[in-house]
């Protein structure tokens, strides 16, 4: 065998190679430090435009705390409350009011569901179409703790 045919077969052997390994992978977004410090001012400045004393979680794609933001005069169990709601909508990859509506729909057995937050207020931030994130916000009624979340989930689209 020649050195052209032992090179030919070499580069073939490179470009399966290349192939099975982009087969296993993917392109992923993922929200940065600074993004998500975006994302809380954002939400931070709508509650102070409210008047609403919150506390904003942003996490990343896998329920990871990434900013906390607690303003002023908000009740201390929020803070774990707006995690939880956050960690929630990133995970299930939908609105914490979905996860409720299910539940008050009679499907109990949602709420088994380990570490589920399952109370209106909690968002998951998409990004070209993928979730990066959630963010999770508590301290008022949950309607409008949504209201801060979605204007923090706003920066990103």
């Amino acid at each position: 065998m020649g050195a052209r045919t032992l090179g030919t077969i070499a580069s073939a052997g490179l470009v399966l190679a290349a192939a099975t390994a982009a087969a296993q992978t993917t392109d992923r977004r993922v929200l940065t430090l600074e993004g998500a410090k975006r994302i809380a001012a954002a939400a931070e400045a709508e509650a102070r435009r409210q008047g609403w004393a919150v506390c904003i979680a942003v996490v990343d794609e896998s329920g990871n705390l990434v900013v906390f933001v607690r303003l002023d005069d908000t009740q201390s169990a929020s803070n774990d409350i707006a995690i939880g709601k956050a960690r929630t909508a990133a995970m299930f990859r939908r609105p914490t009011k979905a996860m409720e509506d299910v539940v008050a729909g009679g499907r109990a057995v949602v709420m088994t569901f380990r570490d589920a937050t399952l109370v209106q207020g909690g968002l998951p931030l998409v990004s070209g179409g993928q979730v990066v994130g959630g963010i999770g916000v508590s301290g008022v009624q949950s309607h409008q703790d949504e209201i801060v979340a979605k204007a923090g989930a706003d920066v990103l689209t």
